[in-house]
């Protein structure tokens, strides 16, 4: 039972550090005429270690990480980050601050932009009042307990069979 319980609670434990991955404008992706706003109000909050990850037309556009002013003016002259090739760009939210991402093409003025909040990771929710009754539930049922009267039989028989 106990490498069980260090099992569930290590899987636990990769679940919760392991970020969330959004598909940044959903279906559409990042084209022009998507309301990134409206996308970003859908989805957060975001926090420290989730993905985003923008697929768009190789050619057509790009993804270009700006500070807070350049993204108001939708120039990318100062770009933080610029990413231009193949048809995909995935991004880690790696540390908590706002993030800002335009579209250099020309398409920002037409509202191909999104600005990201990242935030701390809530802590976990605290364990239940009584965590050990969980497990101790399970000697309780039928079926646990017809398992475990069949194995001790097994055992008692083996054992009867090795005194002889």
């Amino acid at each position: 039972m106990a490498p069980l319980l260090s099992l569930l609670l290590l899987l636990s434990f990769s679940l919760s550090i392991s970020g969330n991955k959004f598909t940044v404008g959903d279906e559409k992706g990042w084209n022009p005429g998507v309301n990134y706003t409206t996308w970003v109000n859908k989805h957060k909050p975001f926090y420290l270690g989730d993905w985003l990850v923008f697929y768009y037309q190789s050619g057509m556009a790009d993804v270009v990480q700006v500070d807070e002013t350049s993204y108001e003016k939708c120039d990318a002259s100062n770009p933080i980050r610029n990413y231009s090739k193949g048809r995909s760009y995935a991004f880690e939210l790696n540390e908590t601050k706002h993030y800002y991402f335009i579209c250099s093409y020309g398409y920002c003025y037409q509202g191909m932009k999104v600005a990201i909040n990242v935030q701390k990771l809530p802590p976990p929710s605290p364990p239940p009042s009584h965590p050990s009754a969980a497990p101790f539930s399970l000697l309780y049922s039928s079926s646990f307990s017809a398992a475990v009267a069949g194995l001790f039989s097994a055992v008692a028989a083996a054992g009867i069979l090795l005194l002889r």
